[in-house]
């Protein structure tokens, strides 16, 4: 497949604060594109919306309204050091009050990883919410072992030696994103954290519901495009297999390396636009919800 062509699209940034059970927390957002057919897009653990940026593009390019969110503890969105405010279905609350707050009635609601996990928690819990369903590396039943030796240590780190964190953030913060190559400046991104918020954001997932069950997912009838990737322990080739049996709706897709989607991302990116005007097309409920 050729260059994918993208066309200039408008982008804004805007917030709205969302009751975390402590207190009102400040989430950020940017949209890209305008009209009544929405898409959502959510990011990998610690990394921020930016790294859906050339998908949000792209998504707009073809008319859609491409919403990007900083979950709370990441990004932009207001970090708060308490593990009791992050969870899975805390993250997914927090879409259904981004869709509130925009005013939209439905989505197709999509993310990688954690934004993956999320989106199936979303669709488990609001399905009346959820056009359709854009699942890239979901952590399921295959992914623990090597889900508790990569952030485990992490979580130790932040809570028991947070100068490891934050020295790391005072060495990496002043490096001029702009200059740099897109997904360089994500890294360096993903590293601007502080111990104390980092470890309450490892606590809450680590130790709480990482995904809707497989009798929940079963239930979901939401349309969906799974992406798989092999050869990551992570991420397991397995778990998107399994998903996309278990789901009513499905489509899958194998990509041809861990980092097609970041470094050649045509032939992915024309599947998820395709399967997004797909659901789009399919049903006329793209109304606004009174403000």
């Amino acid at each position: 497949m050729g260059q994918y062509v993208l066309m200039l699209v408008s982008e804004r940034v805007g917030q709205f604060f969302f009751d975390s059970g402590s207190g009102d927390e400040r989430l950020e957002y940017t949209e890209y594109g305008a009209g009544l057919r929405w898409v959502v897009l959510l990011h990998g653990q610690l990394m921020p919306r930016r790294m859906h940026q050339p998908l949000a593009r792209a998504l707009a390019a073809e008319g859609l309204h491409v919403v990007t969110l900083d979950l709370l503890g990441h990004g932009r969105s207001d970090r708060p050091a308490d593990p009791l405010v992050y969870s899975m279905s805390a993250f997914a609350d927090q879409v259904v009050a981004l869709l509130d707050h925009l005013g939209a009635e439905r989505a197709v609601i999509g993310g990688t990883s954690l934004g993956a996990n999320v989106s199936l928690e979303v669709a488990a819990e609001a399905p009346e919410r959820v056009q359709g369903l854009i699942i890239e590396m979901p952590v399921l039943d295959n992914a623990l072992e090597a889900g508790i030796l990569a952030f485990v240590p992490i979580l130790f780190a932040a809570r028991f030696a947070p100068f490891t964190v934050n020295t790391l953030r005072r060495l990496t913060r002043p490096a001029p994103r702009g200059v740099l190559p897109f997904w360089a400046g994500i890294v360096l991104d993903t590293m601007d954290q502080r111990a104390d918020s980092m470890a309450a954001v490892l606590h809450g997932i680590i130790f709480g519901r990482v995904a809707p069950s497989s009798r929940q997912r079963r239930r979901i009838t939401a349309p969906a495009l799974i992406v798989g990737h092999t050869a990551d322990p992570i991420h397991p080739f397995a778990d998107s297999r399994m998903l996309a049996g278990e789901l009513q709706k499905s489509e899958f897709v194998r990509a041809s390396t861990l980092l097609e989607w970041r470094l050649r991302p045509e032939r992915l990116t024309r599947r998820a636009v395709e399967f997004c005007l797909r659901c789009w097309s399919s049903s006329a409920r793209g109304r606004r919800t009174a403000t």
